[in-house]
């Protein structure tokens, strides 16, 4: 993806936008790999891109604007999800302008299938999608929310309501290769103790079902934003209770752009992107070949005024995770 958004094209690109994302690409020709059509590869992942809504329509957004949200920042986002096969969002909120005018610029071969919003106080009115290149992925199918079951309990200690947000499940087909991906976002709550019900809840029902999908064949992963607080604690152990696995190169990455080495408190482990390693017919059937997030916020908005505090509402708080496999041809 490399022409502006067609809204800007009777305008004129600043400069110092024109450069930033010449660099951004050339960033991401090294970070993230290459989509491959002889001996094929897939590339998915997963963004809480901040308040996904509306847009400015400016190359600038301004103090006196909102959102701050503009065509730089709209521009950037757009050229890292367009490296990726399929991409699950989490945060796109009922105004879709910035995302009707993404997909425009990404052009007719790329597709998108969303929930509607999610009513209540806990649901924030988010939904959650895909974004996907139909030229390498196409549906399969499936398209459908997780409930609870009307008895109300899933398994000894987990969720006894429905979820905030209803995790949202679609099929996938690359190449030979059929693969579920569910995505959510796990109500952050008034404490960390508050997750774990819900967390517990999404790992026994992924376990139910991924033992009847991959049964058929299919493969099964999880992804989106879990609000985990840490690696190795309570809601942790909760996620990966039944046998979730995260592969390791996505141990170590930085979810959060406010992360830092020397304040641990900071590092959480919010976003994630698993599947089952063992446990029979739900051992994931796709070629693993590596994992990693993409760091945006030395690339953009450079300017010495910008702090991360003001990134944030034009880019995200979060950064993408993405994970490369090898599928059949």
């Amino acid at each position: 993806m490399s022409e502006p958004l067609p809204s800007w094209r009777e305008t004129t690109v600043p400069v110092p936008v024109a450069s930033e994302m010449e660099t951004l690409r050339q960033t991401l020709d090294l970070d993230v790999p290459p989509k491959r059509d002889v001996s094929r590869n897939l590339l998915i992942a997963t963004w809480n891109i901040k308040a996904f809504s509306s847009l400015t329509e400016k190359w600038l957004a301004d103090d006196n604007d909102s959102p701050k949200r503009d065509y730089r920042g709209l521009w950037a986002i757009t050229e890292i999800i367009s490296r990726f096969d399929v991409i699950a969002l989490q945060e796109i909120k009922g105004d879709l302008k910035a995302l009707r005018t993404m997909m425009k610029t990404l052009g007719p071969d790329w597709q998108f299938l969303m929930t509607d919003v999610t009513r209540g106080d806990a649901g924030n009115s988010e939904r959650m999608g895909f974004i996907f290149d139909s030229r390498r992925v196409r549906l399969s199918g499936l398209a459908g929310e997780l409930v609870i079951p009307e008895d109300g309990v899933i398994g000894s200690g987990a969720l006894q309501r429905q979820f905030a947000r209803t995790p949202y499940a679609v099929s996938f087909i690359a190449g030979k290769d059929t693969f579920i991906l569910t995505t959510l976002h796990v109500d952050f709550g008034a404490d960390s103790a508050g997750r774990i019900p819900e967390l517990k809840g999404i790992a026994d029902w992924l376990y139910e079902w991924a033992g009847q999908a991959n049964a058929y064949g299919q493969n099964f992963i999880a992804l989106g934003d879990f609000n985990i607080d840490r690696h190795g604690d309570a809601l942790w152990q909760a996620f990966t209770s039944t046998g979730l696995t995260v592969p390791p190169e996505l141990h170590a990455v930085r979810r959060s752009i406010f992360a830092k080495d020397n304040d641990p408190q900071l590092n959480k482990y919010y976003d994630q992107l698993a599947w089952f390693e063992s446990g029979g017919k739900r051992k994931l059937n796709l070629e693993y070949v590596t994992a990693g997030s993409f760091d945006f916020v030395p690339l953009l908005y450079t300017e010495t005024d910008f702090t991360n505090a003001s990134k944030q509402h034009r880019l995200s708080d979060h950064y993408p995770l993405w994970a490369e496999f090898n599928c059949r041809s």
